[in-house]
């Protein structure tokens, strides 16, 4: 029984005692009055009957006469005389009739008043007795009306006890079903402070419970910014800040083999004549250089959405974009500005050669690469500061014009041609922790089943995406109902269709159509998108928890020094995204940064699942750091069909 119904229950059953109480005190009280003035009128009465019928020196038909008169007045039960030797001379009794009061209240509150007895007398000689009993119903009758008239003002006064108890229990309820939230909040993994109540007891405990978030608020952050430095150590260069090579080339190979890549471009950018730059200027010198060389190629990615910038080693820099198919304007702007910046430290020669390339997706890694090298090392040859480009095959049979696409997305999702692959999520100890299920879409009856990456940004730029992600929703959850056997199944969901209140009700209704599903449904956003929709993504996150769904985040760190504004999401895990856990087996420093990450995860009781596992050495190490799970190319397990 809640505390509120244990506060009703007493005020309730204190109520009633006191009703109870009073009314039983009253009414014993009263009775008791009216007893005695029963009995005092009785011994009244008795003696001016006796005192009158001795001043008339009655015979037997006087009595009865006088009797008689006086009985029927009607105030009176019962008149009794007798002679001296006890013998009945004059006998009249009422009738049972209305006791001026409900037989039960008569039964169970008997008024017993003693009668009055007095003495005929004839001078010094005794005529008589005289017994007389006044009747009891107007007793009754004036106790049956205070009874009544005392059970109304009890009950006003109960209502108004009650009104006043539940203004007081409001005024306690809300401050305390604020710190119960509060505490419920903590449970589900999200910390919130709370204005303090007035009431002092209430107040020290939801002081407690601030300090306690307050304290794992600021744990989180001085453990975040010492996991970011392990982070930007491991993975970043010291002199320009910029990322190091082995990063770049797992941001490439996630570029190329990730469910939602979808190709793009890369510059490869070598500094001309470092060395002699070296040798006539000193170390000094050349390492300003370098900084605001890397400071340039820098801007390049900021200018350029979804971009990264890397040292790859001494002379040579490189700057990744994703998703764009056509890097010669970026390669041609970029060497103008820094032919700019060598200016005051070239002898009048080159300034800088850029090699390029453009590369679809699936394209192997080595191969982007020592492609993209050769364009580097030929403008090299030139002697000049130039850009060279190297040449892929990016032809395709897809659609050419957004209206196409429209279409064709359109007509898919209509038609069906539309469903789920599945990647197995090991757990720990070796089994099954859910499946991931990344969108396909075929454009055709005759077309291939097309990656989420090759139609995901496009839909995007049209505004699909929150019907796409709605249908692999509908598809999960389908999916769960049709095999029970499946413990968790995960999908994916755009950061743009968070921006969409009307997503979110969609969402809710497909949720409740599918109840019994919604308990195995893990639902997971990227980070970056994440973070832009912050408080979308927390209103989606409490309509999610509703229905029991798991609710985590994907492709999890790049942006790890954020980890304290997701503190009050209600999280259940996270997916490190697989940047830090390729080769994580040969780099102490990135193992030390996701240790540490996943004992902040664990502190609050998060699942760490690592992305792109490659192979067993891979795993191996993450397992040791301490992940809960891993998927990628290097895990296999059975998927229940």
């Amino acid at each position: 029984m809640s505390m509120y119904r244990q506060l009703w229950l007493a005020i309730i059953v204190s109520m009633l005692l006191a009703l109870v109480g009073s009314l039983l005190a009253s009414l014993l009280s009263a009775r008791s009055y009216l007893e005695q003035q029963l009995s005092m009128k009785n011994a009244d009465n008795a003696s001016a009957l006796a005192l009158s019928l001795s001043q008339q020196n009655p015979d037997r038909v006087a009595l009865e006469l006088t009797v008689a008169a006086l009985f029927d007045s009607g105030h009176y039960e019962s008149i009794h005389i007798n002679d001296p030797n006890g013998k009945l001379i004059v006998e009249r009794v009422a009738a049972r009739g209305d006791q001026g009061a409900p037989a039960w209240f008569v039964d169970r509150l008997p008024i017993r008043a003693e009668p009055g007895e007095a003495q005929i007398t004839n001078g010094w000689t005794q005529l008589g007795t005289v017994t007389l009993v006044s009747h009891s119903r107007f007793g009754y009758q004036a106790l049956w009306t205070s009874t009544r008239e005392m059970i109304a003002a009890l009950t006003l006064a109960s209502v108004i006890g009650g009104y006043l108890g539940s203004l007081i229990l409001r005024r306690l309820r809300r401050p305390l079903q604020t710190v119960i939230d509060q505490a419920v909040a903590i449970t589900n993994r999200r910390f919130v402070t709370i204005p303090e109540p007035e009431v002092p007891e209430l107040h020290k405990l939801a002081e407690a419970m601030n300090s306690t978030v307050s304290r794992l608020k600021t744990m989180f952050e001085e453990e975040a910014a010492r996991l970011e430095a392990l982070r930007r150590e491991a993975n970043f260069d010291k002199l320009t800040g910029l990322a190091n090579r082995d990063y770049l080339i797992a941001e490439l190979r996630s570029t190329l083999e990730g469910e939602n890549a979808d190709g793009g471009s890369l510059l490869l950018i070598r500094v001309a004549d470092l060395v002699g730059i070296n040798r006539r200027l000193g170390r000094e010198t050349t390492d300003e250089l370098l900084r605001r060389f890397g400071a340039k190629v820098g801007a390049g990615a900021t200018a350029n959405s979804d971009s990264m910038a890397a040292r790859m080693n001494g002379a040579d820099f490189a700057l990744l974009l994703r998703g764009c198919r056509n890097g010669t304007g970026v390669a041609t702007a970029l060497l103008q500005e820094l032919i700019e910046t060598m200016e005051p430290f070239d002898d009048g020669g080159a300034s800088a050669y850029i090699g390029l390339g453009s590369f679809r997706r699936d394209t192997p890694v080595g191969t982007v690469l020592s492609q993209i090298d050769a364009a580097l090392i030929a403008a090299e040859a030139d002697g000049v500061s130039g850009v060279r480009e190297a040449v892929f095959d990016l032809a395709d049979e897809l659609p050419e014009t957004n209206q196409e696409w429209s279409r064709v997305i359109l007509e898919a999702l209509q038609l069906g041609r539309v469903r789920l692959v599945e990647f197995p999520v090991m757990a720990r100890q070796g089994g099954l922790l859910h499946v991931e299920c990344p969108l396909r879409l075929k454009l055709d009856e005759q077309g291939e089943w097309l990656a989420a990456g090759r139609f995901l940004p496009i839909a995007e730029r049209l505004g699909l995406l929150p019907d796409l992600d709605l249908a692999a929703l509908e598809l999960g959850l389908g999916e769960l109902e049709r095999n029970p056997a499946i413990l968790g199944l995960a999908i994916n969901l755009s950061a743009a269709s968070l921006a969409s209140a009307e997503f979110i009700q969609r969402t809710d209704l497909l949720l409740k159509k599918h109840r019994g599903a919604t308990s195995r449904l893990w639902i997971e956003v990227a980070e970056t998108g994440l973070l832009k929709h912050l408080d979308a993504f927390r209103q989606l996150c409490q309509t999610l928890r509703g229905h029991g769904c798991k609710v985590g985040v994907e492709h999890f760190g790049r942006q790890f020094s954020e980890i304290g504004r997701l503190h009050n999401l209600g999280l259940n895990y996270l997916k490190i995204d697989s940047s830090f856990v390729r080769r994580v087996d040969t780099s102490p420093g990135n193992q030390s940064f996701l240790k540490g990450a996943c004992s902040i995860a664990h502190t609050i009781e998060l699942l760490v699942i690592a992305e792109g596992v490659a192979n067993d050495a891979e795993l191996g190490t993450l397992l040791d750091i301490g992940f809960d799970g891993a998927t990628g190319p290097g895990i296999r397990i059975s998927v229940p069909g």
